[in-house]
């Protein structure tokens, strides 16, 4: 064998006996075969064969194997985000003259997705109150494909009867997805209670750090994998195997960051909701939120995202405040090390119920910074809220 060719053919070197706790990366476009039969018959592997890098490699493989046995599944897909994850979840299950139904309080993207790309494929988008399994009841029929779940809601925390959801969607045939991303696998599991698939937004809680993006579709039966995997193939969709093995390294420690950030919220709760300028803490696991005794009866555990609603005077204060920061971050993801601080418009995003507050919520994900020095944080933030809104007060009593 010539120079030239060595630099391009790898030799094959024993792997017998080497163990390590860290996952490889298989990085290919191309898979060879090993002779032309097996090449010929490629598209006779199923899904869990290897044909083309698109459709998987060992690493990737090996991602989907840890997340489908904690969503107790049938299958796990990945996806580049937690909103491709969502989409393909509707996808390929609807056509012109079908129906769905989502969640009033579902992420946006997919209100999105909905209004624009389903409507415009000819598939009728309805939203129901995601705290009244009868409104499903009310708006369902045979034309309807999907009932979309997240629970809980996107920053307003509703939290759903997914049981009876799944009971009343599955009497008219219907299939029913659950956004997972708040919760995670670890403190909910959809799948166990009545869902066909579950979405996570590997970007947040599971990867860990801020640092890549992906999604996660599991099913619960198999007869859902043919339809998933064939439109992933038609649109060309699939992840970095280099992405995945950073999701796996952050999977590892998912379950200690998950309840460090959860006591740190509590902690943080427990002031913020005696502060004058605050309205309301919308976080399930308070005894007086409303769905606790769902979220009681359903979740496993918390998580450290929470929203914060301000007194009506405070309002107009609170984006000018968040400039004090210095231990929280203002960014519009979540889940990862830092911790993080968003402003929300709520009110557009409504049109089945009625947000009655104002139309500003404040999103707050813990990370793992001490505990003190968020609240120092906290208390700066909160403080110049509170001055702003009594400098305006003075002048308008003047």
């Amino acid at each position: 064998m010539k120079d030239l060719t060595q630099c391009v053919v790898t030799p094959k070197v024993k792997t017998e006996g080497f163990e390590s706790f860290g996952v490889a990366t298989h990085r290919a476009s191309t898979i060879v075969f090993d002779n032309a039969a097996a090449y010929a018959s490629r598209g006779q592997r199923g899904h869990d064969g290897y044909s083309y890098g698109l459709y998987g490699t060992p690493t990737t493989r090996t991602l989907e194997a840890k997340l489908t046995a904690l969503e107790q599944g049938a299958w796990t897909f990945l996806l580049p985000s937690g909103q491709a994850a969502n989409a393909v979840g509707i996808l390929p299950f609807v056509q012109a003259g079908d129906k769905v139904l989502i969640a009033d309080t579902s992420y946006p993207p997919v209100r999105d997705f909905a209004n624009r790309d389903l409507s415009r494929f000819g598939v009728e988008v309805a939203y129901y109150n995601p705290v009244d399994p009868e409104d499903v009841t009310r708006q369902i029929d045979n034309r309807t494909k999907i009932v979309w779940c997240e629970s809980p809601g996107s920053t307003t925390m509703e939290i759903q009867d997914l049981p009876r959801i799944a009971e009343i969607a599955h009497h008219h045939g219907a299939l029913v997805g659950c956004d997972n991303t708040w919760a995670t696998p670890l403190n909910y599991k959809p799948l166990a209670l009545g869902a066909d698939m579950v979405t996570e937004a590997l970007t947040k809680y599971v990867s860990g750090h801020s640092d890549l993006l992906m999604g996660s579709l599991t099913v619960k039966d198999e007869s859902l994998i043919a339809p998933i995997r064939s439109t992933l193939g038609r649109f060309g969709i699939g992840v970095s195997p280099d992405d995945a093995s950073l999701v796996l390294r952050g999977f590892e420690t998912l379950g200690v960051r998950l309840k460090h950030a959860a006591a740190g919220a509590e902690t943080l709760i427990e002031w913020i909701r005696q502060h004058p300028v605050v309205d309301l803490v919308l976080y399930p696991s308070l005894p007086d939120f409303p769905g606790h005794t769902i979220w009681k009866r359903d979740f496993l555990g918390s998580s450290g995202v929470f929203s914060v609603t301000f007194q009506p005077q405070a309002v107009p204060h609170v984006a000018a405040a968040l400039d004090t920061l210095k231990t929280f971050a203002i960014g519009a993801s979540w889940g990862g090390t830092r911790s993080l601080m968003a402003p929300m418009p709520i009110k557009h995003y409504r049109s089945a119920t009625q947000w009655e507050g104002e139309d500003l919520i404040l999103r707050v994900s813990v990370g793992l910074e001490d505990p003190d020095d968020l609240m120092t944080d906290i208390e700066t933030f909160f403080a110049d809220i509170a001055d702003r809104t009594a400098q305006t007060e003075t002048r308008k009593a003047g």
